[in-house]
């Protein structure tokens, strides 16, 4: 998995340059779901890039849609589009919008932002291949503070009613929403005991292990019994850079020219 764990940290490395240069956007969610979304594309997820609308293809959603930053940097590194298109995040004209934009984009099945919508598209997505007999799989990445919204839990109950074992929920655990820690904004926990009485299987792991979160979506995947699954992540936010880490500033604040420099020089050092 050495391979891997280079690419995730090439991601964080990306998404940190690109927020830099567009001046805006999120980094310190975007650096906590790096190993999850790296494990998907590069391990999991069938997809095609050069065929990004091939029936049988896996579809993924990033609920938590204003850390596409991390999408794109993946996106661009399986060759959906050119990597020259991260220095223009957030540009007039660019195809790579604040928030996924499946018109403007390549590999992006849906336009997220509006959190708390990711889910509900992914249980249509999901019904849809049960009742026409499709094998594909759903995979819905959403954070812990958007499950305050109402709509996620809407979303569970269809999802248990109607048995939809192919959809995967991959929940971003990392303690912090935009205003502070979600255990002081609206705590969501004991979210596993939760989302079970929701007639949901769950899973919890470390989301920065990417051989544990290869192996326990994988094995969620095959259990075909009528349940949907629940991938509780547990992360921290800005992973990867000390200053960063757990340090809600960073929610919504890319870094300074100077910081960049720091950040950049401790993740260059993990690789060596």
């Amino acid at each position: 998995m050495t391979d891997l764990k280079k690419t995730s940290n090439y991601i964080r490395r990306e998404v940190l340059k690109m927020t830099t240069i567009a001046g805006s956007g999120h980094p310190g969610g975007s650096m906590s779901m790096a190993d999850i979304i790296t494990a998907l594309y590069f391990n999991i997820l069938n997809h095609d890039p050069k065929n990004s609308k091939s029936n049988g293809r896996d579809t993924f959603i990033l609920s938590k849609g204003h850390c596409a930053p991390a999408l794109y940097a993946v996106l661009g590194e399986c060759g959906y589009f050119s990597k020259d298109e991260f220095k223009k995040l957030r540009k007039i004209g660019s195809m790579l919008q604040g928030h996924p934009d499946s018109t403007t984009t390549p590999g992006i099945e849906v336009c997220t932002g509006s959190l708390g919508n990711g889910l509900s598209v992914g249980c249509g997505v999901a019904a849809s291949c049960k009742i026409t007999g499709n094998n594909r799989k759903v995979y819905v990445l959403l954070g812990d503070g958007e499950c305050n919204e109402g709509q996620v839990w809407e979303a569970m109950m269809f999802a248990a009613h109607y048995k939809l074992d192919n959809l995967i929920a991959i929940i971003d655990l990392n303690g912090y929403q935009v205003d502070g820690k979600t255990s002081e904004i609206m705590n969501i926990e004991p979210l596993d005991k939760k989302l079970e009485a929701f007639n949901w299987e769950v899973f919890k792991i470390n989301g920065h292990n990417i051989e544990e979160i290869i192996s326990t979506i994988k094995g969620a995947v095959k259990r075909a019994n009528g349940y949907p699954k629940a991938i509780i992540a547990k992360t921290i936010k800005g992973k990867g850079v000390s200053f960063m880490e757990n340090e809600n500033k960073y929610h919504g604040t890319p870094l300074k020219k100077n910081e960049l420099e720091l950040a950049l020089s401790e993740l260059k050092a993990e690789v060596d």
